[in-house]
């Protein structure tokens, strides 16, 4: 089961390291981390230089104790260089998700990576598919799902049939479990 999670590149090299790992491991799809390449790419190489220009301008302007221009600026290069470090250390310790081979089982577990269909049964809603990804790539209006929120907690495991309970603000809701893929 492990080794669903296990990418071919980190078979071919002799990784060992499944999907579950230290508190730093970034789960992603292929697709996410060419996004998080993609916008470390762009911060190191447009909007440093986008940030460097301003702190110039701001510093041309003079007096820096009341220089509003340069606060900004100042403030707005922190961002981006947290940022940047941030998605450095995602990106070192990314570890890739499987894609799902398609199992015609009955009883196939959810994990990460699955794709489900749920109807919320409490409310009587129109069934929805939703994907259960890592933490970096969660988007819940492109329907993908943490594995760490509440409801991808709850549907971890499961199967096709079961119902789950989730505590949200607004009281319990219900969920049916239509179909995994």
């Amino acid at each position: 089961m492990a080794d669903d999670f296990i990418s071919d590149d980190d078979q071919a090299t002799g990784g060992t390291t499944g999907f579950i790992g230290g508190d730093d491991q970034t789960l992603v799809t292929k697709e996410g981390l060419k996004k998080l390449i993609e916008e470390l790419d762009v911060l190191k190489t447009v909007r440093r230089q986008e940030v460097a220009q301003r702190l110039k301008e701001a510093i041309s302007y003079g007096d820096l104790s009341e220089n509003s221009e340069y606060e900004e600026a100042k403030n707005e290069q922190a961002f981006v260089e947290g940022r940047i470090l941030e998605l450095e250390q995602k990106i070192k310790n990314a570890k890739i998700i499987a894609e799902k081979k398609p199992d015609t089982r009955s009883s196939k577990e959810i994990d990460i990576g699955s794709t489900i269909s749920l109807q919320n049964i409490t409310d009587g809603d129109d069934p929805e598919k939703y994907t259960i990804v890592g933490s970096t790539e969660a988007n819940p209006l492109d329907h993908k799902i943490s594995n760490e929120s509440p409801i991808g907690k709850a549907l971890l495991g499961r199967h096709k049939g079961d119902t789950v309970e989730i505590v949200s603000p607004s009281g319990l809701i219900r969920y049916e479990i239509l179909g995994v893929a």
